[in-house]
């Protein structure tokens, strides 16, 4: 007989369709996996402190992605997530470039 698999001759054992439990396992998964999408892939948890824009109350200093004010000692609160300005290389946030884009 061959297996309808691998196409390979073999002495079937009884009632034994296919040449080894590999091909048995592979038909099984040809019958009822077919058609089914691809698996989501979750990409992987990324920190966002390093992309995080912090403003101190008490001297108004910005830093990127440093929680305490280097100057006074304290901590700082969020603003939202950004980045450096390429203009003048001074901490950003996106929200406000984003309303400040929608006032004009």
């Amino acid at each position: 007989m061959i297996c309808p698999v691998c196409d390979q001759s073999f002495t079937p054992n009884g009632r034994q369709r296919y040449c080894t439990d590999a091909c048995k396992a592979t038909a099984y998964r040809r019958r009822h996996h077919h058609g089914q999408p691809a698996p989501i892939v979750i990409p992987a948890r990324q920190p966002r402190r390093p992309i995080t824009v912090y403003e101190c109350a008490t001297c108004d200093t910005r830093a990127l992605g440093q929680q305490r004010c280097n100057d006074c000692h304290t901590f700082m609160t969020r603003i939202g997530y950004g980045g450096h300005c390429p203009s003048c290389d001074e901490p950003i946030a996106i929200n406000e470039l984003l309303h400040q884009t929608q006032l004009d």
